[in-house]
């Protein structure tokens, strides 16, 4: 079922990416829901089972960790569930299945701070409820998910009448499309006649499609400061070398697993080791840890289950790379192991502080080389390339979490479609992290802005939201499709100026829409408008752009930098 339905998703991903209200290049609630399914298919793969408890587990931990953008957590929140429902069976009937589905709406639903109906929520949640009354009457898996599928689409069709928008556009809700054919999918597995299924077996794994752009995580990047200690430290210096990062299969321990202690396997591994994360999922144990002795810390965790995925780097090997390739202008102070053990001060700092972590860590979501240098140059320390329409997953975030040095690290997700996937790996990681929902560039740049190192967390945290809902953004790009929102009429190939999440202006050429936006933008004044120039953007229409703004607006302060964001030529900051 699950990889049939990943398949008539994937094939349907264009489809769903047009139902997107805004008429914009970047509308990726398709492309969001292909790659986190695909996510959780390949883990399914990797763990074949007959069993459906085993089978749901393995796809919702695959889920779980490559989900994407809203639509991709919400998919993958609605399958924690059915896995948690079904957890412990070799089989379902129709009953099971029901009160499964049903289980992942509740948890969905939890997982979304507010609920919206006419969305993918509501297609869930209806198709769940029928589910459940109507397993009482059959004992026909087939013909549940024929209800199932049928009830999904008759919801998908009253999402316009829920939200207004999609009726104002002529469109149903594209993350509800996605969901039905999901389900079609599911229909068509079981009821297709054998032989026509062949193609999807366990073991015939599909290339994944070529045009679908994977984000990836930009190594984190630490400020060239002069007080860096990886800058002054010998090789040598590296205490516990080897960086080890494998799962714990609890299910494969057997009646012999040993009862297994978080806390007692956590201070375990501290007394020869540092950077630890442990997550437990069901019967799934995450751990990432550096040691200096690999050997004892396998011999810690193979009581507590079967060690799979196990992955070993010897950190003093890429230290090494490193300096090869520092540049010539980096001052590296050798101090050998031994000096920094017997306790030699770095450069003034105190010797027990040489290996602390930092009181703070940033992690931004950019799209754009000029906008992620902007964030490095501002006490950000980690960028995720991302955007509308390449979304980190919530692997992706937890990944930069485990590898950042700080007692307490703020998310700066810079998307709507991204907040989710940010949340719910800061639920997954055991570290002190706080998500500051800003969605837009221009909001992650104020929030970074208002950030003061020398304060709590917990006023940083105020006055990081405060300061990003202060700022008013704007954008401008091309349109996809003629329609009609909020009273603007809208032609394919024209540019629209986007002030926050409203269409405001439609115009054949650029600086226009460029007017039409700024003007919209300082109905209710300000003092400091940034212009951030994407990688479509012209020196002599940003000239022109600016001269306009002098003349028309002359106190108004005016700033421009390089942006190199793709698709939006401009990207607008009032303050």
């Amino acid at each position: 079922m699950a990889l049939l339905g990943a398949d008539y998703l994937q094939r349907n991903a264009e489809h769903v990416n047009a139902l997107n209200v805004f008429p914009v290049p970047d509308g990726d609630t398709g492309t969001n829901m292909n790659l986190t399914m695909s996510s959780g298919v390949r883990e399914l793969r990797s763990k074949p089972s007959n069993s459906i408890g085993k089978a749901t587990e393995a796809l919702s931990k695959g889920l779980l960790m490559g989900a994407r953008g809203n639509s991709g957590v919400i998919l993958s929140q609605l399958f924690r569930g059915f896995s948690r429902s079904l957890a412990g069976l070799e089989e379902a009937g129709t009953v099971q299945l029901a009160a499964a589905l049903q289980y992942g709406v509740d948890l969905a639903y939890k997982a979304v701070v507010k609920p919206v109906e006419g969305t993918i929520l509501t297609v869930a949640k209806e198709a769940a409820k029928h589910a459940v009354q109507y397993a009482r009457r059959t004992n026909d898996v087939a013909e549940l998910m024929q209800e199932v599928h049928q009830k999904a689409y008759d919801a998908l069709q009253r999402t316009p009448d829920l939200l207004p928008v999609l009726k104002q556009v002529g469109v149903v809700d594209s993350g509800g499309q996605g969901l039905v054919f999901i389900y079609e999918g599911f229909l068509r597995s079981l009821t297709e006649v054998d032989g026509q299924l062949d193609s999807y077996s366990m073991a015939s794994e599909a290339a994944p499609p070529e045009e679908v752009a994977v984000p990836t995580a930009v190594p984190p990047v630490r400020k060239q400061e002069p007080t860096s200690a990886q800058s002054r430290l010998s090789t040598e210096a590296i205490e516990f070398l080897y960086d080890m990062e494998f799962f714990i299969n609890r299910k494969l321990a057997g009646k012999a697993g040993a009862f297994f202690d978080e806390s007692a396997y956590k201070r375990a591994l501290s007394k020869d080791g540092d950077s630890i994360l442990v997550i437990t999922e069901d019967d799934i144990i995450k751990v990432h840890v550096h040691t200096r002795k690999p050997g004892d810390v396998l011999n810690l965790s193979l009581p507590h289950g079967e060690l799979t995925d196990i992955h070993i780097l010897n950190m003093r090997e890429q230290h090494r790379d490193l300096l090869e390739h520092e540049q010539a202008d980096t001052d590296v102070v050798d101090f050998s192991a031994a000096e920094l053990l017997a306790g030699q001060a770095v450069q003034g700092v105190p010797p027990g502080q040489v290996f602390e972590k930092a009181p703070f860590g940033i992690i931004a979501v950019a799209l754009g080389e000029g906008i992620a240098d902007i964030f490095l140059e501002n006490e950000v320390d980690t960028v995720l390339s991302g955007g509308q329409t390449m979304n980190p997953s919530t692997e992706d975030f937890v990944k930069a979490i485990e590898a950042l040095s700080a007692e307490h690290i703020y998310i700066l997700p810079n998307n709507g479609n991204i907040i989710l996937a940010a949340e719910q790996a800061a639920e997954l990681s055991e570290r002190s992290v706080t998500v500051i929902p800003t969605r837009t560039i221009p909001q992650g740049l104020a929030a970074v802005l208002a950030f003061k190192e020398e304060e709590t967390a917990e006023r940083n945290s105020v006055w990081m939201k405060n300061a990003a809902e202060q700022v008013v953004s704007g954008q401008v790009t091309k349109a996809v499709r003629d329609t009609t929102i909020e009273g603007v009429d809208i032609r394919e190939g024209e540019y629209i100026g986007i002030k926050e999440k409203t269409i405001v202006v439609s115009e054949a050429g650029l600086l226009e829409a460029c007017h039409g936006l700024i003007a919209s933008m300082l109905d209710s004044g300000g003092d400091l408008l940034t212009i951030l120039s994407g990688e479509e953007a012209d020196a002599t229409e940003t000239a022109s752009l600016c001269e306009w703004i002098g003349e028309q607006y002359p106190e108004l302060e005016l700033e421009v930098q390089k942006g190199g964001q793709p698709l939006y030529p401009y990207v607008f900051a009032l303050e």
